[in-house]
């Protein structure tokens, strides 16, 4: 009898194999916030090492996507709240697209599996080719079709402060490549001591001892070392107005809006400060075109004797049309604008509709101004003292960004948000988990304001000195020392992850060269 495809794929997931896989991705999903249990990263593959025993490459594919579905499916659960209630989109059209984006990702993890089973089938160990294959793929998937560099297994270890200072040598790819090694050997000695013909992985520990002792070593002395004295410590005070989304664009609440900034502001600043931070559109008008609630935000300025950034809207024109622009504005203690830094990487159907021309069909997921261009290139905004980097709320999840910033002479990165359109989820946390690594990989500090929450203050080593609950009205105050603008990181960027991914084609080449040669 004739088993229809629907059923006979049902029954593929739910096998030993399948089971196996899921529970791997369940303990992946654990490990990021929230709830954040990040130690379980460490053991979350054994499960699916278990499953790809003696299977063939087609077959371990087949597992690292059960074992991606699972885990993006639980830690991106929160797409539905953007989708619904944000997006407007009925539950017949959110689930799917919800669905595509965690097969999309969860097809990186099936690459993995099978690379490293194509690698095992020709005689070279997993514990090489799992680990740099891992790695290749995530980096492909940071940039691929613009890119999702969400929720990588070093991310979740940023709680973790001696291990994760080797960022500013090969960013977050490294902590993963460690942690990929860690269950490859966790499982080959856990199957060595279950009484298995599996020897004990001697060489493979070896390596991982050694390179975990040189993590620690170095991430101590990274965070043992003092800072120079030499830089003056800036006094900031973050603003987190927590602007509720469905009325922030409200004419009708504009008033209120800007009552809420402008308290918080003077509350935050009684004790004198050098820098203030409001979130990424928080002046919810064109402060080019509004010249009266302008001058209220240039006189508050003047008021507090600080520089003062927000977030607004702005146009230009560019090949004589008329360009929208998703931007933060810095304002002088005298009143003066001294800059304007325009959002480069904008969000795929929220900010614009890629193949716009094409796709006339597709409205944008979030509602608002109009279809917003990327800006022209990283703008260091100099407030006298020293420079800052912006990096409007998507943006911050990729590394490159962060570095043109740095490289333009940032010494301060500022991260302005509005997660608001994430609603009370993990999405808030888990995108301040990602944040912290731009500061270690930069060796510049990071403060965020985020409408809504999460509000931070993140020092050069990804240590988060203060931050704020979730849909509160809130703001944090303290100093932080200009960064260094020094590390490995800022020289040669992702070179070890492209090394990984050159590495990664070399091992898929040589199997299929051996296996032809075999079946011929």
């Amino acid at each position: 009898m004739n088993v229809p495809p629907f059923f006979s794929a049902t029954a593929q997931l739910f096998d030993r194999r399948g089971c196996l896989a899921i529970a791997s991705g369940v303990l992946i999903a654990l490990s990021f916030p929230n709830p954040g249990f990040s130690f379980l990263a460490w053991v979350a593959l054994i499960p699916v090492m278990i499953a790809m025993e003696e299977s063939p490459p087609r077959v371990a594919f087949r597992i690292g996507m059960t074992c991606g579905i699972t885990g993006y499916a639980i830690i991106l659960y929160w797409l539905n709240i953007v989708f619904v209630r944000y997006g407007q989109l009925p539950w017949s059209v959110s689930i799917p697209v919800y669905l595509l984006l965690v097969l999309w990702l969860a097809m990186f993890y099936g690459l993995s599996t099978w690379v490293a089973r194509l690698g095992e089938d020709v005689g070279i160990k997993a514990a090489f080719t799992l680990p740099v294959a891992w790695v290749a793929f995530d980096f492909i998937r940071s940039f691929l079709f613009s890119g999702f560099a969400w929720a990588m297994l070093g991310h979740s270890q940023f709680r973790t402060l001696p291990l994760i200072q080797i960022a500013d040598l090969a960013g977050v790819y490294g902590i993963t490549l460690l942690i990929v090694l860690a269950n490859i050997v966790l499982y080959r000695a856990l199957r060595a001591l279950s009484g298995a013909t599996v020897p004990y992985p001697v060489k493979s520990a070896v390596v991982l001892l050694t390179l975990l002792v040189a993590t620690l070593f170095y991430g101590f002395n990274r965070l043992n070392e003092t800072e120079s004295d030499h830089e003056k410590p800036l006094r900031i005070a973050l603003i987190q107005g927590n602007i509720p989304q469905d009325v922030k664009w409200s004419p009708a609440f504009r008033e209120l809006t800007m009552n809420t900034y402008v308290r918080l502001t003077r509350e935050a600043s009684r004790g004198g400060v050098d820098l203030i931070v409001w979130p990424e559109s928080a002046v919810p008008f064109f402060f080019q075109d509004e010249p009266l609630q302008a001058e209220r935000i240039r006189g508050l300025a003047r008021e507090l004797g600080a520089c003062l950034l927000f977030g607004s809207p702005a146009h230009e024109l560019r090949n004589g049309k008329s360009t929208f622009l998703n931007s933060a504005f810095l304002i002088s203690p005298q009143g003066e604008t001294l800059g304007r830094s325009d959002k480069l990487h904008l969000v795929p159907f929220g900010e614009y509709v890629p193949l716009g021309r094409f796709l006339t069909f597709i409205n944008k997921l979030v509602v608002g101004i109009g279809d917003f261009s990327p800006g022209e290139r990283a703008v260091s905004l100099d407030m006298g003292s020293t420079k800052l980097g912006i990096q409007v709320c998507y943006e911050v999840i990729f590394p490159e960004l962060a570095r043109q910033y740095v490289q333009a002479g940032a010494r301060v990165l500022v991260a302005i948000t509005n997660d608001a359109w994430f609603g009370r989820s993990s999405a808030p946390y888990q995108h301040l988990a990602i944040s912290t690594f731009r500061a270690i990989e930069t060796r510049t500090p990071l403060i965020r304001a985020a409408n809504t929450g999460v509000t931070a203050i993140i020092d050069q080593n990804g240590y988060i000195s203060t931050m704020t609950g979730l849909f509160v009205e809130a703001y944090r105050t303290g100093e932080i020392k200009p960064g260094s603008g020094k590390s490995l990181y800022l020289t040669i960027g992702d070179a070890p992850a492209g090394l990984c991914v050159f590495l990664t084609g070399g091992i898929a080449l040589f199997a299929w060269i051996k296996r032809r040669g075999v079946v011929g």
